[in-house]
């Protein structure tokens, strides 16, 4: 079973079309037989996307620091809750966990977790697919600059070629799904 770690908000806050969008995400992960692998949070879009994992009777893993266990938000569903020390061991475990990694709408945290999984492909430290997933636009000003990132030679192209954009969500998972090695895709 692949397991796809997922990138997404966690605000209470947000309109009820990304919330939407997180749940859709988790059950299409489940339907196409993914264990979904998130930040293990039980709020905004990250307790949407595990609803949804769940409601399609997908396996769900939550990997989350003691500080937001603290703060009682953990997803306590989870079929494997991982508690780590710290906001950086979070991410070091869920790159450890995924087989790919999709990113949804969101905010600081998410581009945080973004940023991680790309700088550590760049460095070749893994060959995991990265997914974009560019909903509306949203990520559309972010794409743009960094453009101008590998237009002034601060990126290179073949870094830059490594964070694969899709505008719907059918597209981002066939395109996970595709780039996956043979023994580790579902089905």
């Amino acid at each position: 079973m692949t397991a796809i770690g997922v990138f997404c908000a966690s605000s209470r806050t947000i309109d009820q079309r990304w919330l939407d969008l997180a749940f859709d995400t988790g059950a299409e992960l489940a339907r196409r037989g993914h264990t979904l692998v998130s930040g293990g949070g039980c709020v905004g879009m990250m307790g949407a996307l595990a609803d949804g994992a769940r409601s399609g009777g997908g396996r769900t893993v939550g990997v989350i620091p003691q500080a937001l266990v603290d703060l009682e938000v953990a997803d306590l569903a989870s079929d494997e809750l991982l508690v780590t020390d710290s906001m950086a061991s979070r991410k070091t475990v869920m790159i450890e966990r995924s087989d790919a990694f999709l990113t949804l709408p969101g905010g600081l945290g998410t581009l945080d977790e973004l940023f991680e999984v790309w700088t550590t492909a760049t460095l070749a430290m893994h060959d995991k697919p990265m997914v974009l997933l560019d909903t509306d636009g949203f990520y559309r000003p972010l794409l743009d600059w960094l453009t101008t990132l590998t237009d002034q030679h601060f990126v290179k192209p073949a870094g830059q070629d490594l964070l694969l954009v899709a505008p719907t969500l059918g597209e981002a998972l066939d395109t996970i799904d595709s780039r996956l090695p043979v023994t580790r895709r579902p089905g």
